[in-house]
């Protein structure tokens, strides 16, 4: 599990909660006045999950502004970049003598070593913030530096890949292990110096290895998100992408652990034909249908390929994870480095 802190604000007294809570992200984030009219019934909740020396923080809580002055900045300054996705609500950033409102799925962004205001809207808000020092991120920080205050959407491009990576490690932190934080906080600032890159349309900064691994993060979502069609293959994938079918494998022969293109693809639809099997409401759908929804064109591949996978035939494996009795059975985890 990755190392993780929890506030929860209804642990402590009313009059206690809005106090603890603006000592707690001054201590570990940086300086600031945090201000809110809902000050004596403040409620908040907050994970602090550490990924190396990048922070992920899931945050929801009740409307209330941030500002960040010079008299702050001079008195501690971490050199760090922040960047928020608006899951809910609102927020109006101040930077000198520019304005911008952000709603929901935009990002925000900040820096520590600028003065800013951040209020949000009337309503409770929730965010994904990132905290990440500016000597981590692949990219100069003055060329980052032009991207802060810019309005930044989250529903394309890499903005849309970067709040997928963030949702999903927000909500399956307790499946990594401790030693994944300094690969993930690796892929995150790949992901946030892409992003930023994009902004301001200057690629060309970035390291090599940084483009190879955003390259691979966007291709395996295409592949997660199309693997249902029966006519996406390697060659399909290739050419989604404008590459070679061999700079195709390459990218994924160099992320290592021996996966490839067409493992990849295959343990998609292996993993959703599981779950399809698991289901006790689609417990009337046929095996063969369920494979063909998945991507399989034949039956007898996808069952060959489920036994492979899991060690025990589709059909075997339905009747003992829907028993009469409902109770479930534990079955080994599949391995597909060698598909």
């Amino acid at each position: 599990m990755l190392p993780e802190t929890i506030f929860r604000s209804s642990a402590l007294e009313p009059a206690d909660r809005f106090g603890t809570w603006r000592d707690i992200m001054t201590e570990t984030h940086a300086p600031m006045d945090l201000r809110s009219e809902h000050e004596a019934e403040f409620w908040v909740n907050q994970r602090n999950i550490a990924l190396g020396d990048v922070t992920v923080y899931p945050l929801e809580c009740f409307p209330l502004t941030f500002r960040r002055t010079p008299k702050l900045i001079s008195k501690s300054d971490p050199e760090a970049f922040h960047i928020s996705l608006v899951k809910r609500g609102t927020g109006m950033l101040r930077l000198g003598k520019e304005t911008l409102v952000h709603g929901a799925f935009d990002f925000h962004t900040s820096d520590t070593s600028r003065s800013f205001e951040l209020s949000s809207g009337p309503d409770p808000f929730e965010i994904i913030g990132v905290e990440i020092p500016k000597a981590v991120l692949p990219m100069p920080p003055r060329a980052a530096a032009q991207v802060i205050g810019k309005r930044i959407s989250a529903r394309t491009g890499i903005g849309s890949l970067l709040a997928t990576f963030l949702t999903q490690i927000t909500e399956e932190s307790s499946t990594y292990q401790e030693g994944d934080g300094a690969r993930l906080s690796t892929v995150l600032a790949d992901l946030v110096a892409s992003l930023f890159a994009g902004v301001l349309d200057a690629e060309r900064s970035l390291p090599p290895e940084t483009h190879r691994r955003t390259s691979l993060l966007r291709i395996k979502s295409f592949i997660h998100n199309n693997s249902d069609s029966s006519e996406l293959d390697v060659a399909a994938i290739a050419a989604a992408h404008h590459i070679s079918v061999s700079y195709l494998h390459r990218l994924f022969q160099q992320e290592g652990a021996g996966m490839t293109v067409a493992g990849f693809l295959l343990e998609q639809r292996l993993t959703r034909a599981r779950q399809d099997l698991s289901d006790p409401l689609r417990q009337d759908v046929p095996v063969h249908v369920i494979a063909a929804r998945r991507g399989f064109s034949h039956a007898a591949a996808f069952s060959r390929a489920f036994k492979s996978a899991y060690g025990i035939p589709p059909t075997d494996f339905r009747r003992q994870v829907i028993p009469p009795t409902g109770a479930p059975c534990a079955l080994r985890a599949p391995s597909f480095g060698t598909s």
